[in-house]
């Protein structure tokens, strides 16, 4: 899997995650380094993301939905939640492992039922303004991808 390289995690990570975040990015790559453009939220989707001290709450939207969905969801990609409509929507607590650079999140709530309850381990970093957020998943037709979430702050 081509994975965009990280920078290793600062120390503070835990403290300077916290805020609103808004995403500024979000490119899905596969092993051969080709981008994978996600049916169900675009090219550009808009996302908000959230860090109290132990609780987040995350929002993920198509930017354009103005048209009757045409791409329907049938199965959820390995390692991510569910989307309904263009829209994902989820919150929980989280914990910071600020020696690995992992950000563990536990779903209390979230648009698709199945989700709830679930545990997500994600790489992330605090670069200047910028939260990067990676994992690996799987792009709607199976093949494995390396998503990498930019966001900027904004509080």
């Amino acid at each position: 899997m081509k994975k965009t390289p990280l920078p290793p995690p600062i120390a503070n990570l835990a403290t300077a995650i916290l805020g609103i975040w808004k995403l500024k990015s979000r490119e899905d790559v596969d092993s051969t380094g080709q981008v994978r453009i996600d049916p169900f939220l675009g090219r550009d989707p808009v996302g908000i993301l959230c860090f109290g001290p132990t609780h987040f709450a995350a929002q993920f939207m198509k930017r354009d939905r103005s048209q009757e969905e045409n791409v329907l969801q049938l199965v959820q990609a390995k390692n991510n939640t569910a989307r309904l409509n263009g829209y994902d929507a989820y919150f929980g607590t989280y914990s910071v492992d600020e020696i690995e650079g992992t950000l563990s999140t536990h779903l209390e709530g979230s648009i698709s039922p199945a989700n709830v309850g679930d545990t997500y381990v994600r790489d992330v970093r605090v670069v200047g303004n910028e939260l990067i957020i990676q994992l690996q998943t799987t792009a709607a037709d199976d093949t494995a991808i390396t998503r990498t979430n930019t966001f900027t702050r904004t509080g």
